[in-house]
């Protein structure tokens, strides 16, 4: 090898070494006539938190705990999405009725056991998104009756997920409290009502 390099000194890790993740800029206020863009979690910019369909109850709790998370991607070997797992889905109603209906014990229900499947994820397009206000966004969580949105951008080679609105996020920016109880439960449900 021609050139003058010189070899780098080496370190060892130290115990309390933890791994680096990608890090959204700390959320800015902003008011509801803003554009909503500024309530989404850019997923090209923070690493989707995902959980095998197998993982147990338990470790989607653990998994959420640890990357400070409520919602979870169940994806396959692949990354491809097959639906999702929130905090809800884990301390609900959900596990209780599966074991009703299934028998056997808490530690035997699995992710793909009580997450909502992709068929039933209701998603905003981004483009949509992008000619929103953050007032738009939080009427809309607030309609859908869920804690999370999703954002999708379609192209030719189908749809992929851009981004996450979290109503805890979107609280946290715009100092308002959003409530999500007893509304809608689907953007078809929002559309029945107009």
């Amino acid at each position: 090898m021609s050139g003058n390099y010189s070899e780098l000194d080496t370190i060892t890790l130290i115990e309390e070494t933890a791994l680096d993740r990608p890090r959204q800029e700390v959320a800015e206020s902003v008011g509801l006539a803003e554009p909503a863009m500024k309530v989404v979690t850019d997923l090209s910019k923070v690493a989707a938190m995902t959980i095998n369909p197998c993982a147990s109850m338990d470790n989607a709790s653990e998994r959420m705990i640890a990357s400070n998370v409520r919602l979870l991607f169940v994806t396959d070997q692949y990354y491809k999405v097959m639906g999702l797992v929130t905090s809800r889905d884990l301390m609900g109603d959900r596990a209780i009725k599966y074991m009703q209906e299934h028998g056997g014990k808490r530690e035997d229900i699995m992710v793909r056991d009580i997450m909502t499947p992709r068929h039933h994820i209701d998603a905003l397009d981004i483009e949509d998104v992008r000619n929103a206000r953050v007032g738009d966004i939080v009427e809309t969580l607030r309609r859908m009756g869920r804690q999370h949105a999703l954002v999708v951008s379609r192209d030719d080679n189908g749809s992929r997920i851009a981004g996450v609105i979290s109503t805890t996020q979107v609280s946290k920016q715009t100092g308002i409290e959003i409530s999500v109880a007893g509304v809608a439960s689907t953007l078809a449900d929002l559309a029945a009502r107009r």
